[in-house]
């Protein structure tokens, strides 16, 4: 269905960590506490069984392939978000290109009003799953009420044997505009220093990734609240609004979606991983072909209007390498 990726430079020693938002990946059953409703059979998106189906088969293809032109294993670690519940991210990863890989799941349920969460994949043959748990970014709105959105997962875990701490975000959206939601998206990378805090304050040295969708490029307030300076980020360099990004907006380019690690990850050190390199999984099968959004991530719906694609983002990914 999709084009394989293969490579002569592909190596047992490279693992892959992911991220990607999956745009609405909802079931069709309306869920009475959220709102759902676009996202069933009656819904302003009429979305069918057979649409979900068909959404969750090229999804598990995209996943299926993250770091496949370096590794010559499918990704350890994904994050996803954008998931209404936990039988969604159960559906996909028993789908046809990813149930042989054998991944677990973690997922909590958010409080976010329109029902969609964070989740992550896990390679259970190379990431041994300890201990999972949420933490809610606390926001107002102008009545001063209580702003419901996703929280922020914090997941530990032995990869391949070494200890590391994941992080998966979905920060509030610029839906009413950037410098208008500014101050949720800097309170988002407030709770996640606070959790790196907490981290750091029982393990000497630990291993931290934080990954997501943080609806803020790398040189944003927000972004750079949360590098602070024992955080690198490899995506800060990887941004160009007229080219290459993970989104479009208005025909320019975003880079939303990235992954972050401690600067420990930089050392090389023998028996643990240190960072290699990161990418936008941005293959040309997964771009509109036409028209004036060409090039753009093909998603599943554009407006009411209904395109069988992925999502309107790319997924990013990293590679780790063990030092021998």
């Amino acid at each position: 269905m999709f084009p394989s990726l293969s490579s002569k430079k592909q190596s047992k020693n490279i693992t892959t960590i992911g991220f990607y938002n999956v745009e609405n990946l909802f079931d069709t059953k309306d869920d009475p506490k959220t709102f759902d409703d676009d996202f069933t059979s009656n819904g302003k998106h009429k979305w069918t069984y057979k649409r979900y189906q068909v959404k969750v088969k090229k999804l598990g293809s995209v996943i299926s392939q993250l770091g496949m032109n370096r590794s010559k294993y499918p990704p350890a670690i994904v994050g996803l978000v954008e998931v209404e519940n936990e039988k969604v991210v159960t559906d996909l990863v028993n789908s046809s290109n990813l149930k042989r890989h054998h991944y677990g799941v973690v997922h909590h349920d958010s409080p976010d009003e329109r029902g969609i969460d964070v989740a992550l994949l896990y390679n259970k043959q190379m990431f041994e799953l300890m201990h999972s748990e949420t933490f809610p970014v606390f926001l107002k709105n102008e009545r001063g009420e209580r702003d419901y959105t996703r929280d922020i997962l914090k997941v530990s875990g032995n990869l391949h044997g070494e200890l590391v701490h994941i992080l998966v975000n979905h920060w509030s959206s610029r839906r009413e505009g950037a410098a208008e939601t500014e101050h949720k998206r800097i309170t988002a990378a407030e709770t996640a220093r606070a959790i790196i805090a907490q981290i750091t304050a029982t393990h000497f040295d630990a291993k931290i990734i934080v990954m997501g969708d943080f609806n803020d490029d790398a040189t944003s307030t927000s972004l750079k609240t949360l590098v602070s300076d024992d955080f690198i980020n490899p995506m800060e360099s990887m941004l160009d609004p007229e080219k290459t990004g993970s989104l479009t907006y208005n025909g320019k380019w975003n880079l939303f979606d990235q992954i972050l690690f401690s600067k420990n990850f930089s050392e090389k050190k023998a028996g643990k991983f240190y960072f290699k390199h990161a990418e936008v999984f941005n293959k040309e099968w997964l771009k509109i072909f036409k028209g004036k959004l060409k090039g753009s991530p093909f998603r599943t719906y554009i407006g009411p209007w209904y395109q069988g694609g992925f999502s309107d983002h790319f997924p990013v990914y990293a590679f780790l390498k063990k030092e021998d």
